[in-house]
């Protein structure tokens, strides 16, 4: 079979109170369909579907019996890794040398960068040859280099194949349909996130539009209903023959005339009444999209401390005979620092460390790691469910103008990456941060809620620590940059170099020291 059908399927966790997906139908062929939506919407959910992990409560899904669904966390490496790594075929030789995949990484898994376990992750879905590929988010974690290896790995692939992802570039690239997911609904739009979503506003906007003229009409019959009720009123008044002597024949005939008349006029109030109710129902059919009010900011303040963490100029191990170098780092209240470097370069082994060399309470810090564990994600919303009333409405209500559904969240057994990130911030938001460090702030997460946090964080009065491959958040956001660069061509010897893009005020080089100011 060389396509994905879902008939009437509907589907609901044991958890939630709510069905998630209702009835829904579509069908797509060999090639990619995109797959969008809010975090939370059911999109895991729809690729766990079509490749039979789940089954839904309702319809039916016809797939292709080989499918296989590459997950968005790397906690684990996929069970079949190990039989790649060991394939000597010439063809896993290609596809390990295209995505950059080394011999030892099934051995030191936990020692590798996420971007680099999604590499491992992309490339063993790969090789198993699927007719139905199902990716979570593939280019989440991933530099620049790795990206354009990933997107033309998949490039490669001529089965049905499915993709969930925030990549826009990535998305115009690959697929030829988009699956839009707005629970308890989806829609099958033709081309790539752009032409897609392009097409869709249109419609929204059409769709405002309309509903805006079937408001005023609906008003506009209602007023002449209501007049021509005020001259049934005086209709009955005036046939009544209560009263009336029976020699007076004018006032008789005036009466009799009026009941001819009151019936004209009760026929057609009730052909009025019947187009404000059909007006009524074509106003409430006219679908318009979920939005609501988006935008959070950092009740943040500003370190009375003359320097925020100072890490002493030392060697950190990487793993493999790897190690990173660096002179003395130092953050002073006001900087905004991004650390960039390729995936594997010890960027996330860097800001651990710099945890552990903090100067002020870990409750001023705001951190965010990159990436959150299962069982990590389930303890967050069970502390969350557990928090006072108003502590809970207060961060719910944040994750809700970071566009997800509160109750729905709060009903999940396990929020998904996006959730949890969103939860996560919505949390630390009230902290009254001195210093917020984030690992990769925008994986997992929508777009209107990458903007949302853009916005929140330019605002922000304290210091500001990043981790981003995403070079347009990292430019608005930060003065100076630390990049961790290779010493030696075999890339086992790395050193942090500092670059000050603004005024920013922190300092690093390679064994230079840097006064406090």
């Amino acid at each position: 079979m060389s396509s994905l059908t879902f008939r009437q399927v509907s589907f609901s966790y044991d958890a939630s109170a709510q069905g998630l997906l209702s009835k829904i139908d579509f069908g797509v062929s060999t090639g990619w369909t995109g797959v969008l939506g809010r975090n939370g919407a059911g999109k895991t959910t729809l690729l766990q579907l079509a490749c039979g992990e789940l089954s839904p409560r309702e319809g039916s899904v016809f797939a292709p019996s080989h499918a296989v669904y590459c997950p968005q966390r790397t906690d684990t490496p996929m069970r079949q890794f190990g039989e790649f790594l060991d394939d000597t075929n010439g063809s896993a030789y290609r596809l390990r040398g295209r995505l950059g995949i080394e011999q030892d990484w099934l051995q030191r898994w936990n020692s590798l960068s996420h971007g680099e376990r999604k590499r491992a992750q992309i490339g063993t879905c790969l090789w198993l040859m699927p007719d139905l590929l199902a990716i979570d988010e593939p280019t989440n974690h991933l530099d620049s280099i790795a990206s354009r290896m990933i997107r033309e790995a998949l490039t490669s692939y001529h089965g049905v194949g499915l993709l969930v992802s925030h990549d826009r570039d990535l998305l115009d690239a690959l697929c030829r349909h988009v699956l839009i997911v707005e629970p308890p609904k989806v829609s099958l739009r033709s081309g790539g996130y752009s032409t897609a979503t392009s097409a869709v506003q249109a419609e929204n906007k059409e769709a405002v539009e309309e509903r805006k003229r079937l408001v005023r009409e609906h008003r506009r019959l209602r007023r002449e209903a209501d007049v021509r009720r005020r001259h049934v009123e005086r209709a009955e008044k005036a046939k009544s023959l209560h009263g009336v002597a029976p020699q007076d024949h004018d006032a008789r005939f005036k009466a009799r005339s009026a009941r001819v008349t009151d019936g004209q006029t009760s026929k057609r109030l009730r052909q009025l009444d019947g187009r404000i109710r059909q007006t009524a129902e074509k106003r409430d059919a006219v679908h318009l999209r979920r939005s609501g009010p988006m935008g959070v900011e950092f009740s943040g303040e500003l370190s009375t401390r003359n320097v925020l963490f100072r890490l002493a100029a030392a060697g950190i191990p990487l793993g493999g005979n790897r190690i990173l170098m660096h002179g003395d780092l130092l953050m002073l209240p006001r900087d905004r620092v991004a650390v960039s470097g390729p995936n594997g370069s010890g960027k996330t082994t860097l800001i651990e460390k710099i945890v552990q060399a903090l100067l002020i309470p870990m409750e001023r810090v705001a951190y965010i790691p990159q990436e959150i564990p299962t069982e990590g994600s389930k303890s967050l919303l069970q502390q969350v469910r557990m928090m006072v009333s108003d502590r809970r409405g207060a961060v719910m209500r944040c994750v809700s103008r970071l566009g997800s559904d509160p109750e729905q969240l709060l009903d999940s057994g396990c929020p998904s990456p996006g959730e949890t990130r969103k939860l996560l911030l919505a949390v630390r938001l009230a902290d009254r941060a001195q210093l917020v460090i984030m690992d990769e702030p925008t994986n997992h997460m929508d777009l209107p809620s990458i903007e949302c946090l853009e916005e929140a964080l330019a605002a922000y009065v304290g210091g500001l620590l990043l981790v981003s491959h995403d070079q347009q958040f990292v430019q608005r956001l930060t003065t100076t940059q630390w990049e961790i660069v290779r010493d030696d061509p075999q890339g086992r010897r790395q050193s942090v170099h500092a670059t000050v893009t603004g005024d920013g005020s922190s300092r690093s080089e390679m064994g230079e020291r840097v006064d406090e100011q």
